[in-house]
């Protein structure tokens, strides 16, 4: 399984907001070319996301459903791409500070990748997801802004560790 996580300095409502626009997903997932379609009620469980993913002129679509979703909390999907088979993609927000701690786990479920599934594998898909991650941050950031500090007045300062735009390294 490959875990990542990152600081998002701002809400969890704000982050959550990215998350149930199915079509905002091309913006921050690597690797996603195009958003096909997403359902109407996205991200309520059963709902699908279809998308083109790909590297060069490789392509092939994807089609992520929803398994779990608790509002402001924890989404998690089943993405399947064939003939790679599938995996589950686990996210959840923590409330922190006024910001937003963000969790991500992947896991193979079946297909190649649960037989390749291991250090190098884990090591690349972390790599992947750190980015996705930080695509994230950056989105949430730019378009909500910094959480305000404790006063509401002004933006919580960045402080030793800050990375860009708002994000923080974890």
């Amino acid at each position: 399984m490959a875990r990542s996580r990152r600081l998002i300095l701002t809400p969890p409502e704000r982050v959550w907001d990215l998350l149930s626009d199915g079509y905002r997903y091309g913006e921050w997932v690597t690797g996603t070319r195009q958003v096909l379609s997403a359902d109407p009620h996205w991200p309520a469980v059963g709902a699908r996301l279809r998308v083109r993913v790909g590297a060069g002129p490789l392509a092939l679509d994807d089609t992520c459903v929803v398994r779990v979703c608790e509002p402001l909390a924890r989404l998690e999907l089943e993405a399947k791409a064939d003939p790679f088979g599938a995996a589950r993609i686990a996210m959840r927000l923590e409330p922190w500070g006024g910001n937003t701690l963000f969790f991500l786990d992947w896991h193979p479920l079946r297909g190649p990748g649960t037989r390749l599934h291991g250090l190098p594998v884990d090591y690349l898909v972390a790599v992947r997801n750190g980015m996705m991650l930080t695509k994230l941050a950056r989105i949430a950031v730019r378009e909500y802004g910094a959480a305000r500090g404790p006063d509401g007045v002004g933006p919580r300062p960045g402080g030793a560790g800050a990375g860009p735009a708002g994000v923080r390294r974890g």
